[in-house]
């Protein structure tokens, strides 16, 4: 696994600048109940996102894990890399990559790296809505029989964001990866407060489905999660 992460780091993150301007953002979600039912679940993130004259970089890891009378029911590892460099001012070419380690999924582990390409589909004051398509690799063991899969794929991805008021965004993403051993789609949806200049208060749901499963695995899986966000600006700015 670790191999597998370094490798698509090197592969996807392309030159780092050291004139580039860094923006960390974290973000952590726990529930925790006792008495006639012991439930644990803690979901975080940590992303880092810069960009200079010529380049923008996206990097993030993310973690979900949960227990039920001490039985672990969700234990999901991902790490996530983009590196582009820029064709004007609404348009970009890069690299991406994408790794998940997934305990209870139809899949041990799923890795992908695609090329990138990226336009700002329209910008105002309030809205932004961006779009990316390109041809990759994708690389799988399923979880049954450790069977490898290795196919090309065609990815595509779409941000929009919103910004209601000076203090509340909403967002939605939606990321496909298509081969033909399978089909991963993932979608992301929600709405984030900001609760001073570094701490936000995010509500979202996630669905994540995957078209070719075994018989006994359910093809969608939902997260539904409240997370306390920091960063060094407003989350909502």
């Amino acid at each position: 696994m670790i191999r597998t992460l370094l490798a698509l780091s090197l592969l996807a993150g392309l030159p780092l600048s050291a004139q580039a301007q860094w923006q960390p953002t974290a973000e952590l979600g726990v529930v925790n109940t006792t008495g006639n039912s012991d439930t644990t679940s803690v979901n975080g993130k940590f992303a880092l996102s810069g960009e200079d004259e010529a380049w923008t970089h996206d990097y993030y890891l993310a973690a979900l894990r949960a227990e039920s009378s001490d039985e672990l029911t969700a234990n999901r590892a991902e790490f996530g890399a983009k590196a582009a460099r820029k064709l004007g001012e609404r348009s970009y070419l890069g690299g991406v990559s994408r790794y998940e380690d997934d305990d209870f999924s139809a899949y041990r582990y799923q890795a992908t790296l695609a090329v990138n390409y990226g336009i700002e589909a329209f910008k105002d004051d309030k809205r932004v809505l961006l779009l990316e398509a390109g041809p990759g690799l994708r690389r799988a063991s399923l979880a049954e029989s450790g069977e490898s899969e290795q196919d090309a794929l065609l990815r595509g991805f779409a941000d929009y964001q919103h910004q209601v008021t000076d203090s509340t965004r909403l967002y939605s993403t939606l990321l496909v990866e298509s081969a033909q051993d399978n089909t991963f789609v993932q979608n992301d949806v929600g709405i984030a407060v900001s609760i001073n200049r570094s701490l936000a208060l995010k509500a979202a749901l996630q669905a994540r489905h995957n078209t070719d499963v075994p018989a006994d695995r359910e093809r969608t899986d939902t997260l539904a999660s409240v997370n306390i966000v920091w960063s060094p600006r407003a989350q909502a700015d």
